[in-house]
């Protein structure tokens, strides 16, 4: 996948894991969130069709703390996990909104993109692509029901191991194998979490470790991040069980510290 390049380049990223799967991005001087979902902890929140979940952990960073927003990459819009009243207050003041087209037919200053449709940020010399990537969430024919959701690719001159891959919500699928077909992904935030509701059994509707580490092995990242893991009551494999399955599997991921800018090579 070619990318326009620009004087320069930026080897680095720093990111910050404010909660779920809501991560502040800094590449140079953009900077970028993800599903802000920012409320705080206590409320229920109703997903449709008989399911709903209880947020059980606030955001370390409070809203206002977030600073000024170059554009907001949201994944999809319908549930509160990953964009809630709050998010949307920050997102309102956000210069951009990169997401799907039925969420940017809801939001201002948004680009609504199909996967594998992609549009450009700038800041000075530096372009970054961004490329809507497919996404399931859930299982086969659960879109009706769940709605659509993409994930994202970025790309920018000065990465030296690849693209920074952000999955979305989704389940393993042709789709994403096809994302470790078409790029080199240096970076991977991977949306977690083996979620799960009590009237739809053993259906899940994001990755849970072992469909974590089939798109690791696919896409050999040089850094694998888990995002979207706990915080809510329908987020039903923690950290400590998928922690075991990835050493199990020879994979060393980068857990981030919340609140705690972290720096990485890319």
């Amino acid at each position: 996948m070619s990318f326009v390049t620009s004087p320069g380049g930026v080897s680095k990223v720093r990111l910050t894991h404010i909660g779920t799967a809501t991560v502040l991005l800094e590449i140079g001087a953009l900077r970028l969130l993800t599903d802000p979902a920012l409320d705080p902890a206590g409320n229920r929140y109703s997903f449709g069709f008989g399911t709903g979940s209880t947020k059980t952990s606030a955001p370390v960073l409070p809203p206002g703390g977030l600073g000024q927003l170059d554009a907001v990459l949201l994944t999809h819009h319908q549930h509160a996990d990953n964009f809630d009243d709050a998010g949307r207050a920050v997102t309102a003041e956000a210069a951009t909104v990169i997401t799907t087209r039925a969420a940017a037919r809801t939001l201002p200053r948004a680009i609504g993109l199909s996967p594998w449709q992609h549009t450009e940020l700038g800041a000075g010399d530096l372009r970054l692509r961004v490329t809507a990537t497919p996404a399931r969430h859930g299982p086969p024919l659960s879109r009706p029901i769940v709605g659509p959701v993409i994930g994202f690719l970025l790309e920018w001159t000065g990465q030296q191991h690849g693209a920074l891959y952000i999955s979305g919500d989704t389940v393993w699928f042709r789709g994403v194998a096809e994302v470790a077909r078409r790029a080199k992904i240096g970076t991977a935030l991977l949306h977690m979490g083996g979620v799960r509701f009590g009237i739809s059994g053993p259906l899940r509707y994001t990755f849970d470790a072992a469909e974590a580490i089939r798109a690791a092995q696919a896409m050999t990242p040089h850094t694998l991040i888990p995002i979207h893991y706990d915080g809510w009551t329908h987020f039903r494999q923690p950290r400590t069980d998928a922690e075991q399955a990835f050493a199990a599997a020879n994979l060393s991921p980068h857990w981030l510290s919340p609140g705690q800018p972290t720096e990485i090579d890319v």
